[in-house]
Formats: structure tokens, sequence, C-alpha cells
């Protein structure tokens, strides 16, 4: 039986929010079979569960809000990215303020911490939801056009192209693919920062937005260069981030998918409306589990590999 997996033991991560500039500390708990990932805002009078779905998103600017009544938590993309990489169903995650830590602004941080717990497989079966006919979203035409689409596969692949309009942007790798099963999420995704422009920093501050974002938790440009003083990453370190912010994204829907996932200069509003328009196609997929590992699509089987 392809088992679910939880954390060995909790593990704890302290940093700033990247929008909000806050001071947060992050706790991610093992939690039961079932559980899936819940968010659990600690720092309220009377602490509040926020138990992932794609119905709980809630705000899509700029980073992905889930929310329960009036709580939230925003920013969960990233670490909701490594949980997907690494394979993790049941996480709790206590939170002391409304945004996830945005650490060095890759998912490279809370790979490391959930690792460092030790994952535990779980005497319950791993459920996932697998495409049967191809679903589709898309926005605009011409040069405003963008779109997001899954199609069936036995796996996890996604390809995303990224169309700027920028010297900066243009002269890096703009389109990646990447497969869940034959590559390692830890060394070709994870290390994928956030990325921003300075001409686009006043507006940000002026909507309380980015007031924790600095060269130490993103990549920074102006109009003609990488401001970092340690570059890019990756030759594609852009497109390989619009990946893992897509990884984060589609996890929220609460279960892995069995898909290859496609776009072009989509975002998380995009992927947030994919997952509902899945969902509102139900003889568009089914929900699988498998009990003889073999019938798993390749990389499945094993807890994704250490560093």
């Amino acid at each position: 039986m392809l088992q679910q997996r939880t954390l060995k033991s909790l593990t704890k991560a302290v940093g700033v929010g990247l929008h909000s500039g806050q001071r947060v500390e992050l706790t991610l708990r093992p939690a039961q079979p079932d559980t899936g990932i819940v968010f659990r805002r600690v720092d309220l009078a009377q602490p509040v569960d926020i138990p992932v779905s794609a119905e709980a998103v809630t705000d899509t600017r700029m980073a992905s809000t889930i929310s329960n009544g009036g709580a939230k938590v925003y920013t969960v993309e990233h670490l909701m990215s490594a949980c997907a990489g690494l394979g993790l169903d049941n996480l709790y995650v206590d939170i002391t303020a409304e945004e996830v830590p945005i650490l060095d602004g890759s998912s490279a941080s809370f790979v490391f911490l959930l690792q460092s717990a030790g994952i535990a497989l779980q005497n319950a079966p791993r459920r996932f939801i697998r495409l049967l006919k191809p679903v589709e979203v898309r926005e605009g035409e011409g040069d405003n056009l963008k779109w997001a689409r899954l199609d069936p596969y036995h796996g996890y692949k996604l390809s995303f192209e990224i169309d700027f309009a920028h010297r900066v942007v243009d002269s890096t790798g703009q389109s990646v693919v990447f497969d869940l099963g034959t590559g390692s999420y830890a060394r070709d995704i994870a290390r994928a920062r956030t990325f921003g422009f300075t001409k686009d920093v006043e507006n940000m501050r002026a909507s309380g937005l980015g007031l924790g974002a600095g060269m130490d938790n993103a990549i920074v440009m102006d109009d003609y260069r990488v401001l970092n003083s340690d570059g890019l990453r990756y030759d594609d370190e852009l497109a390989k981030h619009k990946i893992l912010d897509a990884m984060g994204d589609l996890y929220l829907v609460g279960k892995p998918l069995l898909a290859a996932y496609s776009a072009f200069r989509s975002g998380h509003a995009m992927n947030n409306k994919l997952l509902r328009e899945l969902l509102a196609q139900r003889d568009a997929w089914d929900v699988v589990t498998f009990e003889d590992e073999k019938q798993a699509p390749v990389g499945f089987a094993q807890p994704a590999r250490a560093w």
C-alpha cells in the first residue's frame, strides 16, 4: 500500500512576512491520517484551525490566502509547495501571525525543516486526485492572454512559460518542465526565489504589500540587471519559481494530483480558478489509491530524496 505521510517530530522556524513585515513563529507538527494540512492561528484569543482546500482560498493578490471565518493566513504557497514536493499529506502548522514567514524567498528552508523533522509513513492509503479529462481556464486575448490547464497523466508533471517583456527576464530561461517522478524537487525547484522589480516597490508598499521584502529574501531587478550580489541560483530561476508557486497553489486542493499541469502567464488567481473548475467538473477526475506500490507512478513510492 502506498501510505500517507506526516512528520516524525515537530520543527520550528522564526522569520518575517514578505508582505506584512511582521515577525512570525511557525511550528510544524505531526498529524493523524486523513487530517490533511491544517494551519492554526495560535495567536488569537481562541485559536482557529484553517484546513487547506481550494474553497478556503479567499485572496490571490501577490500570494495565496486561506481563511476560516475572520481568521486568515496568507503567503502559504511556498510551504505548501515544499509539502507537495516531499509528499507530505498530514501536518499541523501553528502560526503566530497572519503570514507565513518568507525565510529566503524560496521553499528550500521549508524542505530543510521538514526533512530535519523526518518523514513518517502512516497506516492509511495515500489518496490522489486523478485527471480523467482535460480541464482548462483562460483569460484575456492577444498580449493579455493567460491560461492554465490540467491533462490526464500517470504521474505529476508541470510546465510553465513566463512572458514579462522585460530585458532582464528575457535573458533568462522562460519555460520550464519539471516531472516530480524523475526530477528532484529539492535540487531542481526548491531553491528558486520569489522575484520583483524596483519600479513596482512604491506601488506595492502604498498598498501595504512587500513590507518585509529585501535582497535577502527575493530576486530584485531594475530595468537593466539583477541587483542581488549573488546573481541567480538557476539560469531559469524566475520560471522555476513559478513552478514552485504552482505546486503550492495546486496542493491547496487537499490531495496530490495525478495530472500534467501546463500554464502560460498564470499566477495564484488562475491556479485557484483552475482548481475550482476542476472540482466543478465532477466527471473530470476520480480519487484513487495504490494497494500495490508498483502500480503507482515512478518516484511516488518512496519519500522524496534528501539534499
